[in-house]
């Protein structure tokens, strides 16, 4: 189960690198709580596709994940926690965050349903 989990993350991050929305989507749980360095938001449908296209301008390229964790909590439910380093093409810098998702099961598909960033500190 991990590394379907593990997969999934990367499939999400690759939608928002090809800003992707349709692929995005279908691995969003709605409503799903999103967190980090603009505050924590309980997210409906409508308002994810208008964040996400928002963002339109802004390009992500996903350089690596390291430090992989996971959890089963249950059958349907998964906690995962990672370090992703992504170049920002908008600020221009190379950054690497710390994220956790909660993914669950429904309908036989995995969804996420809660997802946090943390921007890392320089060493």
């Amino acid at each position: 189960m991990e590394t379907q989990i593990i997969e999934l993350e990367k499939k999400y991050w690759q939608g928002m690198e090809n800003h992707d929305y349709e692929t995005v989507k279908n691995l969003t749980y709605f409503p799903c709580i999103v967190a980090g360095k603009n505050g924590v938001h309980n997210v409906d449908e409508t308002t994810f596709k208008k964040m996400f296209e928002s963002g339109d301008g802004d390009k992500i390229k996903v350089l690596g994940f390291s430090d992989f964790n996971s959890q089963a909590l249950t059958e349907t439910t998964v906690v995962t926690a990672y370090i992703i380093e992504l170049e920002d093409s908008k600020q221009k810098k190379i950054m690497k965050c710390a994220c956790t998702s909660t993914w669950v099961k429904q309908n036989n598909e995995w969804v996420c349903a809660l997802h946090t960033e943390t921007e890392l500190t320089e060493e």
